[in-house]
């Protein structure tokens, strides 16, 4: 029997996981092509060789997406899987449309052909949307279970934009190892949280491989997840993390709506910044998806370590890169500082832009006047630094999770704004793991 040819979309993460742990091996199936979107630099390469396995000696080449069609005629395309992540319903749809006007089936892989079986107990973090809060709530989830005398490895979604054979396992355990990664900023934003807690992360692109390695050294795994795609292991209890600033969101993103409906415990973050009205809207669609879910009511209350650099200030706010852009938040922890803290202008950076960031500007003009963090590459980087630092200011907020300063040289005084999960009701994360068993 012939193999039926097949071409998986993504963005360097969920697309690789998928054909490694269903079609890397599979005799039945010839994996033609990779495409990308979503992330810069990836297309014109290919996945290694020395991942792809004896089915592909020569690797699999990356497209750009938007050769789909000709693809699918060039290569006589059978069956097209869509394996990335925050997008609307109607977005995937029109890909759908788009692959089955070609000619070809179009597939969306479920829970259980993707996920691995862990060895150890593992504690899933997923969200609705990219920028709800995923980060703090780890953060909090590690601590809980490490107060409680158990040891933790976080296992984060992949972000490999290097050298995919170097980066098969990473693991993070100092602030060294991120160098020697050569990470990005999206990278370090992750990483870096738990590492300066004292914890450990793994991530990389075999996630069966990570896996093993991470069994070795963990009493309990916990999945960091990624935008908001479901978890590629199987979890003893699942928290989803919803977002009332963007009410309605739950319902219309892929998959966010899957991991909605998987979880054990849902998060509502943010309430001291949301409307009464966005919480009541997201509560009552959990009710409606979810019913059985424990509901967990969450703020993440901001600290700033040099507020007088913003009352009375002129201000550049750069908030977390993908959180403005595929999330499509309006603002983000950065703004909310400026606000409350009596900033005297929130400056707009657009006409100080270079190069890639110009470029996001263009293909995320919704971002207004904020500044993104983008960092996929060493010349993304540079060319942040240069946006800052050619921004007529008094003073620039960082947003981000992690000290922007300590990567770039920022020549005008800056601040730091933190945040961190706070539960107020009477459910919370550590009730929701002591019935699991879990502490």
């Amino acid at each position: 029997m012939s193999r039926k040819n097949v071409l998986i979309m993504g963005a360097a993460g969920r697309d690789f996981h998928n054909f490694n742990v269903f079609f890397r091996d599979n005799e039945n199936y010839n994996v033609v092509a990779f495409t990308a979107t979503q992330i810069p630099n990836i297309f014109g390469r290919s996945y290694p060789k020395e991942l792809a396995g004896k089915l592909y000696p020569d690797g699999i080449k990356i497209y750009e997406e938007k050769e789909l069609t000709d693809l699918i005629k060039k290569f006589k395309v059978e069956e097209v899987v869509f394996a990335y992540s925050d997008v609307t319903f109607e977005y995937v749809m029109t890909k759908a449309s788009i692959v089955n006007a070609a000619g070809a089936s179009f597939r969306l892989m479920g829970a259980e052909e993707t996920m691995l079986k862990s060895s150890k107990p593992v504690v899933a973090v997923l969200a609705v949307r990219t920028g709800c809060g995923k980060s703090q709530t780890s953060r909090r989830i590690v601590k809980l279970l490490q107060d409680a005398g158990k040891k933790v490895v976080a296992i984060r979604h992949p972000m490999p934009y290097g050298d995919l054979v170097k980066q098969k396992v990473q693991r993070f355990a100092t602030l060294d190892d991120l160098k020697k990664h050569e990470c990005t900023i999206e990278e370090i934003e992750e990483y870096e949280p738990h590492v300066a807690r004292g914890g450990v992360i793994y991530a990389g692109v075999d996630y069966e491989a990570i896996l093993r390695e991470a069994e070795k050294e963990a009493d309990v795994i916990l999945w960091d997840g990624g935008n908001n795609d479901m978890a590629f292991y199987k979890a003893d209890v699942t928290f989803t993390v919803v977002d009332p600033h963007r009410p309605g969101h739950e319902m219309r993103y892929y998959p966010g709506n899957t991991s909605l409906r998987m979880a054990d415990a849902v998060i509502i973050n943010k309430m001291d910044s949301a409307s009464k009205e966005g919480i009541e809207i997201v509560r009552n669609n959990i009710k409606e998806v979810n019913p059985n879910a424990i509901v967990i009511d969450a703020n993440s209350p901001l600290t700033v370590d040099h507020p007088d650099l913003i009352k009375g200030k002129r201000v550049l706010v750069v908030e977390d890169g993908p959180t403005l852009t595929h999330g499509e938040m309006r603002y983000g922890a950065g703004t909310v500082a400026a606000e409350r803290l009596g900033a005297k202008e929130i400056v707009d950076p657009r006409p100080f832009t270079v190069k890639s960031i110009s470029d996001t500007f263009k293909k995320y003009p919704a971002i207004g006047i904020l500044l993104p963090a983008m960092g996929y590459g060493d010349q993304q980087m540079k060319d942040l630094e240069e946006t800052i630092n050619k921004t007529e200011c008094d003073s620039v907020v960082i947003g981000t999770p992690i000290d922007l300063g300590r990567i770039l040289k920022i020549n005008k005084p800056s601040t730091r704004v933190m945040y961190e999960l706070e539960e107020t009701g009477k459910n919370n994360c550590g009730s929701v793991l002591k019935s699991k068993g879990l502490l």
